[in-house]
């Protein structure tokens, strides 16, 4: 109970401006809404652009026009991009050029899922592609657990050693409202959590959860999660419920809960040391 408590902010995804007009989708805004959330107790930040059928290239100097502005008020900041679209070696080929601009988490997703009427594919070579691209770039992987099969395959993986240093799980919970219109996953409940940490038990492996298509705190996730020595993911690419929040309010209702349940939160230094993370070049 004394580890602290990783947050991660994902400040956007696929949310529109429709549905919360805080969400931010402009460079500037989302510098600012980072730096907010950094604030607000977040240590780690995620977001998405609105290009993506681009080349690395683009997508890296569009993430880096979100970035720069947040790398200036806080050195070292860790932030971090989602996939472009297109073939695996298109829609990840703007993560090395981010790892060289400072970046030092990327991402793997190691299965196939529906995500309303999108199906996002990544088959066995998608896989070890990603899992070459954070090697080589020295990035930590974060691990999208959608479904069941996803974290049997990421914990194969690990007992096979091929996750790169710094991997941390991310389970997420499909709640109602689901995602792009679909459901998908295990529901936000009490034996769905437990049976991904029976899956997980005797996994060294830090991991975090999150309630996309609901809310967190609300669902009891956030508080089993933290009494379990698991760590939070939250922001408005997740949240669904009543009102319009803002990225920091959902931060600064995480960092409450933590105090709350007795864990502290993790401040940069030992986010860094927690996860291995590689210093920047």
């Amino acid at each position: 109970m004394e580890q602290p408590v990783v947050i991660e902010a994902a400040i956007n995804g696929v949310t529109s401006k429709a549905k919360n007009p805080n969400v931010p989708r402009l460079p500037a805004e989302i510098a600012q809404d980072a730096l907010r959330c950094l604030s607000a107790g977040a240590a780690i930040v995620h977001n998405h652009i609105d290009v993506v059928m681009v080349d690395g290239p683009t997508a890296a100097a569009h993430y880096l026009e979100c970035w720069r502005p947040v790398w200036a008020a806080v050195p070292d900041a860790l932030l971090y991009p989602t996939v472009n679209a297109g073939p695996v070696e298109q829609s990840f080929a703007h993560f090395p050029l981010l790892a060289a601009a400072g970046c030092r988490i990327g991402v793997v997703d190691v299965g196939s899922v529906n995500l309303g009427d999108f199906v996002y594919v990544n088959s066995r070579h998608d896989v070890d592609h990603q899992l070459q691209v954070c090697r080589e770039s020295g990035l930590a992987p974060s691990l999208a657990i959608f479904e069941p099969g996803f974290l049997r395959i990421a914990l194969r993986l690990w007992r096979a050693g091929r996750l790169p240093p710094g991997s941390m799980i991310k389970l997420y919970f499909g709640g109602e409202a689901g995602y792009l219109g679909g459901v998908f996953g295990l529901p936000p409940t009490k034996p769905a959590f437990e049976a991904y940490l029976s899956l997980l038990e005797g996994c060294p492996l830090p991991w975090s959860a999150a309630v996309i298509g609901g809310d967190i705190v609300e669902s009891g996730i956030a508080r089993w999660t933290l009494e379990r020595g698991g760590h939070l993911h939250v922001g408005l690419e997740d949240w669904s419920g009543p009102g319009q929040p803002a990225n920091e309010e959902l931060v600064r209702a995480a960092v409450s809960l933590c105090a709350d349940v007795g864990r502290p939160t993790a401040s940069h230094a030992e986010t860094v040391g927690l996860l291995g993370l590689a210093t920047p070049a």
